[in-house]
């Protein structure tokens, strides 16, 4: 069986209300910037990456404090595939996005409506548990 991890975000802006970005993706699901972690690059400098590549936002901030793992197996070409995710929870102020060519939409939601549109019962818990997380930073 082979192996492949993955690094991403929930990632918020803070105008009047706390507000979630998510993709959609050409495959027809809605999650959360994420990708590939290449050779001797972190987790984090994998987040940046991905999210400047998939959305053309450059200005993020990685929050201390949330990392959140879950792992999946999936068939690419008849080869078993166990694969790992990790997110963080990072904030901008930059609203504007430019998609790349892997995605078909985004869209900024509350919370409510980003856990109603989310595909993956995976990244629903992901998103619940970065809500609480950013719920306790904002209060203190």
């Amino acid at each position: 069986m082979k192996k492949e991890k993955s690094a991403g975000a929930v990632l918020f802006k803070n105008d009047k209300e706390i507000q979630f970005l998510l993709l959609h993706y050409v495959a027809g699901h809605w999650d959360f910037p994420k990708g590939h972690i290449e050779e001797n690059e972190t987790e984090e400098e994998t987040v940046k990456r991905e999210i400047d590549e998939e959305t053309n936002i450059k200005n993020i901030q990685i929050l201390e404090g949330f990392k959140e793992k879950f792992d999946y197996y999936f068939r690419f070409n008849d080869i078993l595939i166990n694969k790992e995710v990790v997110f963080f929870v990072a904030k901008t102020d930059q609203e504007r996005v430019t998609l790349s060519e892997e995605h078909i939409g985004f869209e900024w939601l509350n919370y409510h409506k980003a856990l109603e549109r989310i595909t993956f019962k995976n990244s629903k818990k992901i998103l619940e548990k970065a809500n609480k997380f950013i719920k306790k930073i904002i209060v203190s």
